[in-house]
């Protein structure tokens, strides 16, 4: 590796290729071996659909010379996502979405005499309110007669975890994280409910795939395995076949206790929610932030405010119904800045796989310039017992300025939090928080929320 690079620590499985960093630029080398692959990818005009449909990340080319290592065919300069997100981190629409775009760049790869060789989640991101593909070397040359070598990959990082969210449970999702090479389709099988047979995709995709997994492995460790010609007719019904599968599956059902916060709230008056909202909207405007993310987010409410006047926002929660929710909200109004994540913040996303780093911790991939805490600090510091100075420290690390709700005891929700509890939390005081706040940050402002009891802070940097 040459001086001065940086490797990306989740490229380094493809022998095509990989990519690095030169300062804050990204670049992905393209190695000899993929010539004739990319050649085609090019020519044939599969590139240039793929970007105008926006299912493909933008690339150009740029000189030879930047090349990180030996062997290097092409230096591309992909256009940069600002965010980095990962299936486990999706609601059951996103991944579903995810899932159909995947399809149809199968689809428009096979017009074009090309083929997807893996279909691994990972190759998608969310970006301006979709999903994009972001591995330019995983398309090859159609291999003439030859079953989709990424089929179980489809199925175990979509076809699986999507079928469990939709049929068991909408926090199956978070299996993704466990398995990061996708759900193994015999785990998927045995958890999924019985009314599931009666699905003919599922039963195809999911239980009989399973079976012949585990013949082939038999057949294989006897040395007897053979691979029968696919033509290309029984490849596209493959295509079709997963696409009808995916599409008829039904939104999970279950309860939600977050979803509809905003509609029954019984602690604020429409006057304090008016207040609360002009109040986070001006320090907004003051800051001027690039990135805010919205911890805690719900559905979205307060995570508008930045991303509809053009401020790329994340809104993390963990409810999966809300997230999804307010992904499908954010779909509906083309809200290109807003990305909802699934997200527990007493137990964040990690840094997972090889040497835990092929997937970002959340805090790795911040600080965000502001961070919104609307009505957190209590379920942090009493339903989770967590120290006000542990808090505090959290909200420094992920941001540069907060947006912080300060809810006092005899707020109707904190006493519900405390109910049949012992009052253990004698810290828990404005004069307590402002002390530990103020060793962090300085309070640039700080007012009440009328009618409430409420108070809004907002903390810049020392």
């Amino acid at each position: 590796m040459n001086p001065g690079t940086e490797l990306v620590a989740a490229s380094f499985r493809d022998p095509h290729g990989f990519v690095f960093r030169r300062g804050s630029v990204l670049y992905r080398q393209v190695n000899e071996v993929h010539r004739p692959h990319l050649d085609r990818f090019i020519e044939s005009g599969l590139y240039d659909r793929l970007v105008a449909d926006e299912l493909l990340v933008a690339h150009e080319d740029v000189d030879l010379s930047l090349a990180a290592a030996p062997d290097a065919y092409r230096i591309i300069r992909p256009e940069e996502i600002p965010f980095i997100s990962y299936p486990y981190e999706w609601s059951f629409s996103m991944l579903r979405d995810t899932a159909l775009a995947t399809l149809r760049i199968q689809e428009l790869a096979l017009d074009h005499g090309m083929s997807l060789r893996d279909a691994t989640a990972y190759n998608l991101t969310f970006h301006k309110g979709r999903p994009q593909f972001i591995d330019t070397t995983s398309f090859e040359i159609l291999p003439e007669g030859r079953p989709w070598v990424a089929y179980r990959q489809f199925c175990q990082h979509f076809v699986a975890p999507l079928a469990l969210m939709s049929l068991r449970d909408a926090r199956l999702g978070q299996l993704s994280r466990l398995y990061i090479d996708g759900v193994p389709l015999d785990l998927a099988s045995a958890l999924l409910p019985a009314r599931a047979r009666a699905k003919p995709g599922i039963a195809l995709h999911i239980r009989m795939h399973a079976k012949s997994q585990r013949r082939h492995e038999a057949d294989d460790a006897a040395g007897s395995g053979k691979t029968r010609s696919f033509s290309a007719n029984a490849f596209r019904g493959m295509i079709a076949s997963l696409r009808k599968t995916i599409e008829r599956l039904d939104q999970p059902a279950g309860a939600s206790a977050w979803r509809k916060y905003y509609h029954e709230c019984d602690h604020y008056s429409a006057e304090a929610a008016e207040r609360k909202e002009a109040l986070v909207r001006a320090w907004i405007d003051e800051v001027g932030p690039r990135t805010v993310w919205d911890l805690g987010a719900n559905t979205g409410r307060f995570a508008r405010l930045a991303s509809r006047v053009g401020i790329d926002t994340l809104a993390l929660d963990v409810d999966p119904f809300c997230v999804d929710e307010a992904y499908r909200t954010a779909r509906a109004e083309s809200d290109e800045h807003l990305l909802p994540l699934v997200q527990d913040l007493t137990n964040p996303s990690t840094g997972i796989g090889w040497e835990g780093r092929e997937r970002t911790a959340l805090e790795d991939r911040g600080p965000a310039d502001m961070v919104l805490a609307l009505a957190l600090i209590h379920h942090l510091a009493i339903a989770n017992n967590l120290p006000l100075t542990s808090v505090l420290d959290e909200l420094a690390r992920l941001g540069r300025w907060v947006i912080v709700e300060f809810v006092p005891k005899d707020d109707p929700k904190v006493q519900l939090l405390m109910q049949n509890r012992d009052d253990v939390f004698s810290e828990y005081t404005m004069e307590r928080f402002e002390t530990v706040a103020g060793a962090r940050f300085r309070i640039q402002h700080r007012a009440p929320v009328t009618d409430s009891g409420r108070t809004l802070y907002l903390l810049g940097p020392r």
